[in-house]
Parts: C-alpha cells; structure tokens; sequence
C-alpha cells in the first residue's frame, strides 16, 4: 500500500521538493529532485514562451522500483502536474 505524506516543491520550480511516502508501513524520504515533470517549455519565433503541464514522472530508488507505477500515480493525484519551466 502506497501513501502520500508530503511534497514540499512549489512554484516556481515544483519539481525541486522532497517527497515523503509510505510504503507498506515504511516511511521514505526522497530527495534531491524525485520528481521530474512530463510537461514543457518552448518559444515561439518573438521568444514568448509556451509552457505545457504534464504529469510527473518519480524517480523511485532501486529498493522501490517494484512500486514505481503505483508511487507515479499516487503523486499525480496529490501534486499539481509541473511545466519543466517554470523556474526560467
């Protein structure tokens, strides 16, 4: 059993915050970026940025790989979808 406890990133760079999960009992910090978003920034010809939201991806360490899908989708439906660009 996956649950979210925490996600502490915000705006402008959501995807910088530590994420607290429990998983099967056993509480787990990950740090140092666990989120990456799916979203993206691009621009157009005058330089105005377009930025599309996407769900996040969660990078999951070795001993959790075996719940990935399922710790992917219990972030998704606690933390707002992130750019990849918000910070610039």
């Amino acid at each position: 059993m996956i649950k979210f406890i925490s996600y502490d990133g915000s705006y402008p760079n959501l995807c910088s915050g530590d994420l607290v999960i429990e998983v099967n009992g056993k509480k787990y910090e990950l740090t140092d970026h666990p989120l990456s978003s799916g979203g993206s920034v691009s621009f157009t010809e005058d330089w105005d940025e377009i930025v599309t939201d996407g769900e996040w991806n969660v990078n999951v360490p070795d001993e959790l790989k075996e719940y990935e899908e399922e710790i992917t989708d219990v972030v998704n439906s606690h933390v707002p979808y992130g750019c990849c660009g918000g910070c610039i």
